[in-house]
């Protein structure tokens, strides 16, 4: 399974090289993958915890694995963003999978930390182990009450259940939301899918339901493995090789450029990989070790977006601090975090830019509701603009912009996204 899934994500790169360029759009949720600073800064999130179980092997003195990695953290001075699930214990009926196969924990649904084992796993259960996280200034982040699939993905899970419909999405991630409020007093801003499955029954996409918690796409830039088994001989030989796979990669980017990991975030897994190791227990340290060599800052993924919030704009950009500001309330950022400010805008961009957050949601959610289908990423807000006289209702949401509504705008040196933005009146 292991190879299954390198060459299925190889075979998608190699695709993506000969397929026409993604259009992008700007959206309220953004994917978080790295951000533009000169700081040797970066980023570590945890999935799938915490984990209440001990390490396999133990070498822990019987110690959770969460605590482990928690410890590890602290003797560095590093924080982490752990992406929990509240509780799996209600997916069932369900039976195991292969060991070593991406079902390896259950044929119908995830179980974290294990299946039968339910109660070890989640926030619901394991109450010091997320106080502990909140205590000593770690980030938690939203992956799901009960980490069920947002909608199909037939390769590598083809006999599991998903949720049906956006409503059903929405309302388990407010169900773990809620609980980290309430009994917490934690407010979570970020969210990850389960196994980063997108597409949503009903024309809808995890954006959609991010789109209605206020959350951003927490994703990543640098695997830092151990999530993914490998075989190498016996169990102790594989560990072996499993642990070296999280260093070796980072170990090569940071030997040929000192900066290459800049503003990246890293994947790790607070759990067993397939084969039920944890890498992680022993590979972390050596990563940190090796991050603190070459001088970085490991802090959470909300502390990482004060250097900056975008993917292709730092400080030193004259209008950094504007762009800051407007992207707090209004939709000027594409999908992937980047702002392409010498792009022309388009008239979907300006109705973003122009729009009530709320009225360019609700009205969009609402048209697919209707239509079930897919509607443009701009379509709520360019109805709103439409409906109040700023923008036609025939205009092409892709189209250049040719003119500016002079109530909201100053005179512009043109129409670029960055001579847009200069010109707006905050």
């Amino acid at each position: 399974m292991s190879l299954i899934v390198k060459v299925g994500k190889a075979g998608k790169r190699v695709v993506k090289k000969f397929l026409p360029e993604e259009k992008h759009h700007v959206s309220y949720t953004r994917r978080i993958e790295r951000v533009k600073t000169r700081e040797r800064v970066v980023a570590m999130t945890f999935d799938d915890g915490p984990m209440d179980l001990p390490s396999s092997p133990d070498k822990f003195d019987g110690k959770a694995l969460t605590d482990i990695l928690l410890d590890t953290l602290g003797e560095y001075g590093a924080q982490g963003t752990f992406d929990v699930v509240g509780d799996t214990s209600e997916n069932y009926p369900d039976t195991a999978g292969k060991s070593g196969q991406a079902d390896w924990g259950g044929v119908r649904y995830d179980h974290y930390p294990d299946i039968n084992q339910d109660e070890r796993g989640g926030a619901v259960h394991n109450q010091r182990l997320l106080c502990r996280m909140l205590d000593e200034g770690h980030q938690v982040t939203n992956h799901g009450y009960r980490h069920v699939l947002f909608g199909k993905k037939p390769f590598v899970y083809g006999k599991r259940d998903h949720f049906h419909g956006l409503d059903q999405v929405v309302s388990d991630l407010t169900r773990l939301h809620t609980l980290l409020k309430e009994t917490y007093g934690y407010e979570m801003t970020m969210a990850r899918p389960p196994h980063y499955v997108d597409k949503i029954e009903g024309g809808f996409t995890s954006y959609d339901a991010y789109d209605q918690m206020g959350y951003l796409y927490l994703a990543a830039a640098f695997d830092g493995a151990g999530w993914l088994p490998l075989h190498h001989g016996s169990a102790q030989e594989s560990l072996r090789a499993e642990v070296e796979a999280m260093v070796d990669p980072m170990r090569k980017v940071l030997e040929a450029d000192p900066d290459g990991l800049a503003g990246q975030i890293i994947f790790q897994k607070d759990g067993y990989n397939m084969c039920r190791r944890t890498p992680v227990a022993f590979g972390l340290k050596k990563q940190l070790e090796l991050l603190k060599k070459y001088g970085y800052q490991v802090v959470t993924v909300q502390r990482l977006m004060e250097y900056s919030p975008f993917a292709d704009v730092g400080r030193e950009d004259p209008g950094f601090e504007k762009l800051v500001r407007l992207q707090k309330t209004r939709g000027i950022v594409y999908a992937d975090n980047r702002l392409r400010l010498d792009a022309p805008m388009t008239w979907g961009e300006l109705a973003m830019l122009l729009a009530p957050r709320g009225e360019a949601i609700g009205r969009r959610i609402q048209k697919i509701r209707e239509t079930g289908t897919a509607q443009h990423a701009n379509w709520g807000a360019m109805d709103w603009c439409a409906e109040q006289g700023i923008l036609k209702y025939a205009m092409d949401p892709d189209g250049a912009v040719s003119s500016l509504p002079s109530a909201y705008f100053a005179p512009a040196k043109g129409f670029t996204r960055r001579q847009v933005y200069e010109a707006f009146r905050e």
